[in-house]
């Protein structure tokens, strides 16, 4: 397992300075020692030539130099061996045969997975996508750990979606139960979760995860819609009884109550069927004047 280490590195403008400085140096010698002093090169041609070398080895070292810029990293690897990390944004020196110099971003991504077509908890065909959000954090294992660490997480993030796709009903059927359309967020906190398993050797680190796209396919979508609306009914019908009972009951109870009229079981029938005609019609009633007595209409 490589492990992300700093790389070893120095300041790059005091260094550069300090090489201008000692090729300046060396140049006025060199000419100073060929004009005063020409037969310095004849009788020390051996010293002359190790200098002459040196000379124009040291112009290797401005081959060291290297800029990070701010939320990018360097890896430096050497004869084939990763030698560190730089992640301090700068100008800095390091060792000129050290390549490559391979640059990795650090900063916060993110991406959209592609439409999947996957089965959720019930066998129901859906599609499903998802917006992840995330940054690399461990340089080394990003870049030597995985061939691509990129494509490695689309692929990884697909996986983990099909995964937690096919654990949640796509719509709850009973109270309190998780479902993938009525609980997005603990769906999507899932899902960063899932696909973060997955990546421990990447050097990625997922801050979010949402889904972007949830629908029945196409193939199905027809029906579950007349059943969404078959339940929505349902569900206002419900509501609806609930309302005109507690009604029925509060207006049977004030009537007793307040000794206002006294009815007998038929007429309190009557009554509570006539209210739940009135409170329960999807239309506005018509209403019967009694002009009679209260038990001859």
């Amino acid at each position: 397992m490589i492990k992300e280490r700093p790389a070893f590195a120095l300041p790059g403008w005091p260094t550069l300075f300090a090489l201008i400085a000692a090729s300046v140096a060396m140049t006025v010698g060199f000419v100073a020692l060929g004009v005063l002093n020409p037969q310095f090169i004849v009788d020390q041609w051996v010293l002359f030539t190790v200098m002459v070398i040196v000379y124009l080895l040291h112009w290797i070292l401005y081959g060291g130099f290297t800029a990070v810029a701010p939320n990018q990293a360097r890896a430096i690897v050497l004869l084939g061996r990763y030698k560190g990390t730089i992640k301090e944004q700068g100008f800095w020196w390091v060792n000129p045969f050290a390549y490559p110099r391979k640059k990795i971003s650090v900063k916060i991504r993110n991406f959209e997975s592609a439409r999947l077509k996957v089965n959720d908890r019930d066998g129901n065909p859906i599609e499903i996508a998802a917006v992840v959000v995330w940054k690399v954090v461990e340089t080394a294992e990003a870049l030597f750990q995985v061939d691509d660490y990129e494509q490695f997480l689309k692929v990884q993030t697909e996986a983990a979606i099909r995964t937690v796709a096919t654990s949640y009903p796509y719509d709850s059927h009973i109270e309190g139960e998780i479902s993938l359309r009525g609980n997005p967020h603990e769906i999507g906190e899932k899902v960063s979760v899932e696909i973060q398993s997955r990546l421990k050797q990447a050097g990625i680190e997922i801050t979010d995860a949402r889904l972007s796209h949830l629908a029945y396919a196409q193939e199905i979508a027809n029906a579950m819609l007349r059943r969404q609306q078959a339940n929505a009914v349902i569900a206002a019908r419900t509501r609806i009884v609930e309302g005109a009972v507690s009604m029925v009951e509060m207006a049977l109870a004030q009537l007793s109550e307040k000794k206002i009229v006294n009815l007998d079981e038929e007429r309190k029938a009557a009554m509570v069927s006539n209210l739940l005609v009135v409170l329960c019609s999807e239309h506005d009633t018509q209403p019967v004047v009694n002009a009679g007595t209260l038990y001859q209409g």
